[in-house]
C-alpha cells in the first residue's frame, strides 16, 4: 500500500456540506484535500445531463435561504447569474388539483370530506392538550383525524416508507402549517387564498443546473475524484482507498452517511456499530422524463396523495431556470421512495419508468402521443433520513463514538437530519470552525 504526503485536513465527499468545510478552510488559508468516490462533484447536489441538452439535479434542490451571507455566496459562485423564482406548490388528490397547503385550501373538495375535517379541526382545537408520543399523535392534535388519515398519513407513508405511528416530530420545523380555523374556513368557502407555504421565493442557477452553485469552487480546488474511502484508522487519522493508496490526514472532515462510515473505521464497538445500522433512511428512483413541449404544470412542485399513485411528487426542471432543457422543451422529475429497512426496492427501474409514464398520462401531465427524448430512471442510494423510533436512541451513540475518535462530521448524512441545502453548507462551515479552532 503506497502512502500519499500527510494532508493537513481531508475532506470527504463534494456536496453541499463538503463545499461548505472546504470554502471555509481555502477562506482561512488552510490546505486541504477533498476526496469523492464518484467520478463527478457535488454529491446529492450533482447534475446529471441526459441525451438532447436536458438537465436533472437528484430531485427538486433549489436555494430558499434567507441568509443573506450565504446567498452572496451562492451568488458569487454563478457571477451572479441565477433565476429569482415566485414558487408554487399544488397537490393532487383523486382528481383534484389543490394549492399547497392542502388544510388551508379545501375548496372544492366533496363536502361530505371537507365537513368532516372542519367538524375533526374544531374539535381537536378545542379539546385539553395531549402528549405527543409520535408524528400521528401530531397529526391527529394538529389537525383531527380526518384530514391527518386522508393527505399527511398517505403521503407520509409514500415518501418515508413507514406510517406515522413509527415517526418522531423533531424533523417538522415549519414543514408542516398549523392553520387557524379561520384559514380553515376561508380555504374551503374561497378559491383564493393567502399564501403561507414555508418558501415563496427562491434562487436556481440561470445555467447549468443547481451544481453550478459549486462547480466554480472545485474547478479552482480540484477534488480528487474516483477515491473510494474502504478504511479508516482512527489512532494515525489514515484514510485508506479502493486504489490502494492510503492518506494520513491530521484531520478529517466526512460527509459521508454514517450508515455508510461507521462500518469502514478500524475497531468500532460493536454498540455503535449497532447503532448506525439502527438508523434509516429513504433511497430514491428518480425517474427523468423530458418532453417537446413545455406546457406541463402551472407548478415546480406537485405532491401525491393517492395511493395507487406510484410518485410522491413531481418537480418541474424546466420551470427552474429554461436553460436546463432544449428550447421549447419541457421536462418533469418524479420521486418513487424505497428504504432497506422498511420498504426494499426490489422491482426493476424500468418497470417504474413506464409505471412512472402511464400515471403521468392518467393524471394529464402527459398527452398520448407527447414525444418523450428522455424516459429514464436513476437510484439516489440516500435520499431522506427517515425519523423512525429507533433514531432518538442509536443516533447520540454513534455522534459521541466519531466525536471520542475526533472525526469531524457535517451535512444531512452526517448529522443525520433534514438540513436544506444552506444548512447543509453551515454545517459543513461549522466542522471546519471547530478544525480551525483545534476542538
Amino acid at each position: 500500500m503506497s502512502h500519499s504526503p500527510e494532508a493537513t485536513v481531508a475532506i470527504l465527499g463534494t456536496g453541499m456540506a463538503a463545499f461548505g468545510a472546504a470554502h471555509r478552510l481555502a477562506a482561512a488559508g488552510v490546505e486541504f484535500r477533498a476526496f469523492d468516490r464518484e467520478d463527478h462533484i457535488g454529491g446529492h447536489t450533482a447534475t446529471y445531463p441526459a441525451p438532447g441538452g436536458f438537465l436533472f439535479d437528484d430531485g427538486p434542490h433549489v436555494s430558499f435561504t434567507r441568509d443573506p451571507r450565504i446567498q452572496a455566496i451562492l451568488a458569487e459562485q454563478v457571477d451572479g447569474r441565477y433565476e429569482t423564482v415566485q414558487m408554487f406548490v399544488d397537490n393532487y388528490w383523486h382528481g383534484h388539483l389543490l394549492k399547497h397547503p392542502v388544510q388551508c385550501n379545501l375548496h372544492g373538495l366533496p363536502t361530505d370530506l371537507v365537513v368532516d375535517v372542519i367538524r375533526d379541526f374544531t374539535a381537536v382545537h378545542a379539546a385539553p392538550e395531549r402528549p405527543i408520543r409520535d408524528y400521528a399523535d401530531w397529526l391527529d392534535a394538529a389537525y383531527g383525524p380526518t384530514f391527518a388519515r386522508t393527505f399527511p398519513a398517505v403521503y407520509g407513508l409514500k415518501y418515508h416508507t413507514i406510517p406515522p405511528e413509527r415517526m418522531t416530530t423533531e424533523w417538522l420545523g415549519p414543514r408542516m402549517y398549523r392553520p387557524s380555523l379561520d384559514e380553515v374556513l376561508r380555504g374551503a368557502l374561497e378559491a383564493t387564498t393567502a399564501d403561507v407555504h414555508y418558501v415563496t421565493h427562491f434562487r436556481y442557477p440561470a445555467e447549468g443546473g443547481f451544481e453550478s452553485y459549486l462547480r466554480p469552487f472545485w474547478t479552482s480546488h480540484p477534488p480528487e475524484l474516483g477515491r473510494e474511502l474502504t478504511g479508516y484508522e482512527p489512532a494515525s487519522r489514515t484514510l485508506r482507498f479502493a486504489d490502494g493508496s492510503a492518506v494520513q490526514a491530521a484531520e478529517v472532515i466526512s460527509s459521508i452517511a454514517l450508515t455508510d462510515l461507521v462500518p469502514l473505521i478500524d475497531g468500532v464497538p460493536d454498540q455503535v456499530r449497532a447503532a448506525a445500522a439502527r438508523l434509516a433512511f429513504t433511497t430514491a428512483v428518480v425517474i427523468d422524463v423530458g418532453v417537446e413541449r413545455a406546457d406541463l404544470s402551472s407548478a415546480h412542485l406537485r405532491y401525491f396523495y393517492d395511493e395507487d399513485i406510484v410518485f410522491a411528487r413531481l418537480n418541474f426542471p424546466h420551470m427552474l431556470s429554461p436553460r436546463v432543457v432544449p428550447s421549447g422543451m419541457g421536462a418533469v422529475q418524479a420521486e418513487i421512495y424505497f428504504s432497506d429497512k422498511y420498504r426494499p426496492l426490489d422491482v426493476p427501474i424500468e418497470s417504474l419508468v413506464e409505471r412512472t409514464v402511464a400515471d403521468l398520462e392518467r393524471v394529464g401531465i402527459l398527452r398520448p402521443g407527447d414525444r418523450l427524448p428522455v424516459r429514464r430512471g436513476r437510484i439516489v442510494r440516500h435520499a431522506n433520513v427517515i425519523y423512525d423510533q429507533d433514531r432518538p436512541a442509536a443516533l447520540p451513540i454513534v455522534h459521541d463514538y466519531l466525536a471520542s475518535i475526533g472525526l469531524r462530521y457535517c451535512g444531512r448524512y452526517g448529522d443525520w437530519d433534514h438540513s436544506w441545502t444552506d444548512e447543509a453548507f453551515a454545517s459543513g462551515e461549522r466542522a471546519a470552525d471547530a478544525v480551525l479552532a483545534g476542538e
